[in-house]
């Protein structure tokens, strides 16, 4: 992500006013600056998150309590479901039980602070302020792609449902109505293993009555989240035999495996590489991967057997040698944020001068925040490959 101021009279005026010895100038400067600076903060962080995709924003007013109501969300009723929320940002995202009613959402604020020498200013040096803006943006997307991604994690971990059963997925020793699935082969990734998440995706979303549900209810898988060695094995499809039956109906070793379809395999090499396979959208994260850091949250979430042991069965996730590969159902809205909203700018990202330092430290500053909460209300939503 990378900010640029322009280098116009104007913004030149401007950031040579922030520096001014005249307090009252300089503070004038500073709060027209903030004022430019949040909606552009606001835009940058909402464009470069890989979480966006999946959450569905509710905005509310700033002084409100914000809620979201479950009654409207289904159309079947039910005692009670399951919610997964955090109450503070960066704490361990909680499964609370709620009625079906009006689901009250946990907010938390999210800020950052940046400040330079007022030198900079006199000067002009729209490179230095340029990169403090830059700072301030990264530290709140971090800490929005963490906390976000804790929500979807945890729900994937804790998640059940009663039409997942080890038997009927042909997989020994899985966690009763896990969300998570080994892959047939340990390391590596097969169009079988996208085969059967799809199927279990479909279990998972059977109707209240244990039936085909009406077909608008879920479009199944939308989005496969890979780590970087997973799109490289994907890659690998334009060269690799996929029959993952080898050669064991026939007695053989494995010389009857067949390729892709000539064109399919064509299109994957001439585009170095795929961004759909069976519908399905692959979006590569670096976050993803043996012992990268969204592994590891998910290693703290999860629980009995969901990693592949080379035999057809399953064992517990080892981060050290089992990585996570996530599929998203994004068409159930089921992921939600919920984000205060200034009544009168519109601005969800609020930028202000920092008014700790004194006219003698010879340093300017600005702080920014914003207010959100992320909640995860249907885990239906949400499967998971490990590989």
């Amino acid at each position: 992500m990378k900010l640029k101021l322009k280098n116009n009279p104007e913004q030149v005026e401007l950031i040579k006013a922030m520096g001014s010895r005249n307090a009252l100038t300089a503070r004038e400067a500073q709060e027209a600056f903030a004022a430019f600076l949040g909606p552009v903060v606001q835009e940058v962080i909402h464009q470069a998150g890989t979480a966006g995709s999946i959450y569905t924003d509710a905005p509310y007013d700033e002084d409100d309590s914000p809620s979201y109501p479950l009654d409207l969300y289904y159309n079947d009723g039910t005692d009670t479901i399951s919610v997964w929320s955090q109450n503070i940002a960066g704490g361990l995202p909680s499964s609370q039980v709620e009625g079906m009613a009006e689901l009250k959402i946990a907010t938390y604020r999210l800020d950052s602070a940046v400040s330079f020498l007022k030198k900079y200013a006199r000067r002009a040096r729209l490179d230095v302020i340029s990169k403090g803006v830059e700072r301030m943006a990264q530290e709140v997307l971090v800490k929005q792609e963490r906390n976000a991604w804790a929500v979807i994690l945890k729900a994937l971990g804790e998640a059940t449902s009663s039409g997942v059963t080890a038997g009927g997925l042909g997989i020994s020793g899985l966690k009763a109505g896990t969300h998570a699935i080994p892959a047939g082969t340990e390391s590596t990734f097969q169009l079988a293993d996208l085969n059967k998440l799809m199927t279990l995706n479909k279990r998972i979303n059977e109707s209240f009555a244990a039936g085909t549900p009406d077909t608008a209810y879920s479009n199944g898988v939308t989005d496969l989240y890979v780590s970087p060695e997973i799109k490289e094995q994907i890659r690998a499809f334009a060269y690799q035999p996929m029959n993952t039956r080898h050669g064991k109906l026939s007695g053989t070793d494995g010389a009857t495996a067949v390729p892709l379809p000539d064109n399919v395999r064509t299109e994957i090499y001439n585009s170095a590489g795929t961004q759909e396979i069976y519908g399905v959208n692959i979006v590569e994260l670096n976050e993803l991967g043996i012992g990268k850091k969204y592994n590891v949250l998910w290693d703290s979430f999860d629980s009995g057997a969901v990693a592949p042991d080379g035999s057809g069965g399953a064992h517990a996730f080892v981060v050290a040698t089992d990585e996570l590969v996530v599929g998203i159902d994004n068409s159930k809205g089921a992921f939600i944020r919920a984000l205060a909203q200034n009544a009168d700018s519109g601005s969800t990202f609020t930028a202000e001068p920092d008014d700790q330092f004194a006219q003698r430290a010879e340093k300017i500053g600005f702080y920014g925040s914003l207010e959100e909460g992320r909640v995860c209300i249907d885990g239906r939503a949400v499967v998971g490959l490990v590989v």
